[in-house]
């Protein structure tokens, strides 16, 4: 049965927290990755910042709905929710856009679990971690070729 250690890419391109947002669309360009892990000075893995990430960044900023009940005014937003969203629109470095929950897996997870955990969760990128060192990672297409073979 196929393992995450015998699927994953291990070469593992980081980026550090103070990476500024143009170096890091630059290194997905370079590297034709769709995102890579955040590690502190010390290699610990701290969030993953994709793509969709940097795109985000770059959305339209929606306007809160709001409704007029009596004499009331009635955000259907939270502010907390509009606020993460100006701090990621206004984002410089790579801190202020990365997932901090980032989903992982052990070198010993099945390929089966790693599929069902991509479908189920909606993940695209997956560290293998030991501790919280990262030993490789997992995209869709290594996921797919390790299910072709």
């Amino acid at each position: 049965m196929l393992k995450a250690k015998d699927i994953m890419t291990k070469e593992v391109i980081t980026v550090k927290p103070l990476t500024t947002i143009e170096d890091l669309a630059r290194i997905l360009i370079e590297y034709n990755v769709s995102g890579v892990p955040v590690v502190n000075d010390g290699g610990d893995l701290i969030g993953i910042v994709t793509e969709n990430d940097l795109i985000s960044k770059n959305k339209r900023l929606h306007i809160p709905t709001v409704m007029r009940l009596f004499d009331a005014y009635i955000m259907l937003e939270s502010p907390a929710a509009i606020e993460k969203e100006i701090r990621k629109m206004a984002a410089v470095t790579v801190n202020d856009i990365l997932i901090k929950d980032v989903i992982t897996v052990a070198e010993e997870t099945t390929v089966e679990e790693i599929a069902t955990i991509m479908a189920e969760k909606n993940v695209h990128l997956i560290p293998v971690v030991s501790g919280k060192k990262i030993r490789g990672i997992i995209g869709k297409m290594d996921l797919i070729k390790g299910i072709a073979r």
